[in-house]
C-alpha cells in the first residue's frame, strides 16, 4: 500500500466520524484509532509475514481489495415503519463497508434493481466506492425487493441497512 492511499485513508476516516477501523492486505495490517474528543488519529502500521486465512466481512473493516457480500440480517429495523406494513417479515440487505452508494454502474445506466423486482443470490443490486475501488454488492438472499433505504450517490456506513427485500 503506498503512502498516498494510507493518508487517504486516514483523511476519509477522520471525515466518516468512525472511532476505529482496521484493514488487513498480505503485507501490510492497518489500524485507525480516533480517541473520542480528540482531533488527531493514531495510526499503527505493521507488516504481516504470512497472510491469515480471515472471514470476508469483518467487523468495522472496509473491505477494499476484494468484493464482498453483504450482511443479512433476518429482522428488519422497527424505526421508521411509516408504511404500517409489518416489516418484521422482510430480510435485510446491508452495507459490508463504508463508502459511497450508487444504484447503477453509471449515471446514464439503468438502475441494478428497482422496488418489486425479483433477485437471487448472487445479483448484483448495488456498489459502493470506497477510495476510488467500486465494489459490487450481491445479494445473500432469494426475494422481491420491496424498499430501497439509500438515496442514489449518498454515503453509507458499515452494517447500514440499504434494501428491505421480501423472501417470501
Amino acid at each position: 500500500m503506498k503512502l498516498n492511499e494510507i493518508q487517504d485513508l486516514i483523511k476519509f476516516v477522520s471525515k466518516s466520524g468512525v472511532s476505529e477501523v482496521e484493514l488487513e492486505t498480505k503485507d501490510v495490517k492497518i489500524v485507525i484509532k480516533t480517541p473520542a474528543g480528540k482531533s488527531k488519529e493514531q495510526v499503527v502500521l505493521q507488516t504481516v509475514a504470512a497472510p491469515v486465512a480471515q472471514p470476508v466481512i469483518q467487523a468495522a473493516a472496509p473491505v477494499v481489495q476484494q468484493q464482498a457480500a453483504p450482511a443479512v440480517e433476518t429482522k428488519a429495523p422497527a424505526a421508521n415503519n411509516n408504511s404500517g406494513a409489518d416489516e418484521s417479515k422482510y430480510v435485510t440487505i446491508k452495507s459490508p463497508m463504508i463508502g459511497t452508494f450508487y444504484r447503477s454502474s453509471s449515471p446514464d445506466k439503468p438502475p441494478f434493481v428497482n422496488v418489486g423486482d425479483e433477485i437471487g443470490a448472487g445479483k448484483t443490486v448495488c456498489i459502493i466506492e470506497a477510495m476510488k475501488l467500486f465494489n459490487e454488492i450481491e445479494s445473500d438472499v432469494k426475494g422481491k425487493i420491496v424498499k430501497v433505504l439509500v438515496n442514489d450517490a449518498t454515503p453509507v456506513e458499515y452494517d447500514q441497512p440499504l434494501f428491505l427485500v421480501d423472501p417470501s
